[in-house]
């Protein structure tokens, strides 16, 4: 059994993390040289492959062992040989070169505009209904581009636009920040969603004051879809979501929906969230009187923004994808 006692533990440790410490100073041309030496089997090929004096390569290798404090290669009759710690500095000298060709190879592939990643925030109703049939179409004309999008409420998507996390938003009204531009790319309707067995089911239209009257279920707040409708009947009816029978307060258009076909309450709603359930009768629209809420879904992006071929590819795509194929 051995035993190290306090002294050369510490010692140990020194060791150890000089010799971290130092492996900073390796740069890739010194790891270069550990890969071609190993490769070519001799200091003078090694250098010619590299384009350096057999004196200017030596040093490259010394230098690696000086700051490792440890020899890497030996020479003999059958050429270089690597020691064992040669042989793990000879390995992820091999993984750093593989990684930089892979990154030129990245910056090439990008500069040539074939293809690249796309990251797109999306609030609920575009990222749910909308974009997966607009990315569908757009992945089979330009197959090498890679399309991230992540979904939160049109508040969260601005904020992640300004700050850098995603390129492109999608949202369902016109930011405030002057750093953004928009511009409109799909239309929505907001409609009032009642379950098929509900007592209005018959009625050709209700009042306002029948509807604050009912159990109502609403979006959280940040949601474009509650903002709009919100706004829309302080400035046409005077009157406030406050001022609702309010049953539940949803996060998702999708847990709104099923609450309303389960009974739970009524609610406005986007058309692109229930059209299909509207066909198969799992709700009834139920027109509200005097009401017609309208708006648009809009792309937002930093107003200063260095575009790839793939950006605008895709940006073009968009504005001209076929809005026939939503919900009236």
């Amino acid at each position: 059994m051995v035993i190290i006692d306090l002294f050369d533990r510490e010692k140990l440790c020194y060791v150890i993390s000089m010799t971290a410490e130092l492996f900073k100073n390796i740069t890739l041309q010194q790891m270069e040289a550990v890969v071609a030496l190993i490769a070519e089997g001799s200091f003078s090929r090694a250098a010619e492959k590299m384009h350096l004096t057999q004196p200017a390569l030596t040093k490259n290798i010394k230098n690696v062992e000086n700051c490792l404090g440890l020899k890497i290669a030996t020479r003999s009759s059958n050429g270089v040989a690597l020691t064992a710690e040669g042989r793990v500095v000879y390995s992820y000298a091999c993984k750093m070169i593989k990684l930089r060709q892979e990154a030129g190879e990245k910056i090439v592939q990008m500069q040539g505009n074939n293809g690249g990643d796309i990251y797109i925030g999306a609030s609920t109703i575009p990222a749910t209904y909308l974009l997966p049939s607009a990315l569908s179409a757009f992945r089979q004309k330009e197959k090498n581009v890679r399309l991230h999008v992540r979904t939160a409420d049109s508040d969260e998507v601005i904020n992640m636009v300004l700050g850098g996390e995603t390129e492109i938003g999608f949202i369902g009204k016109k930011p405030l920040n002057k750093k953004l531009v928009f511009e409109p790319v799909w239309s929505d309707r907001l409609l009032l969603a009642v379950c098929r067995d509900h007592p209005w089911r018959k009625k050709k239209e209700v009042t306002v004051d029948e509807l604050v009257q009912e159990p109502f279920i609403i979006r959280e707040k940040g949601s474009a879809t509650r903002e709009v409708a919100e706004s829309y009947l302080k400035k046409h009816k005077a009157i406030s979501f406050s001022g609702f029978n309010i049953c539940s307060e949803l996060g998702s258009s999708e847990a709104v929906k099923e609450a309303v076909i389960a009974g739970l309450g009524v609610s406005i709603i986007s058309v692109h969230a229930v059209c299909r359930e509207l066909r198969q009768g799992l709700l009834l629209e139920i027109p509200l009187s005097g009401c017609r809420m309208a708006r648009d879904f809009y792309l937002i992006r930093l107003k200063k923004t260095d575009w790839k071929k793939y950006h605008r590819l895709f940006i073009n795509f968009i504005r001209c994808h076929d809005r026939r194929k939503y919900c009236e």
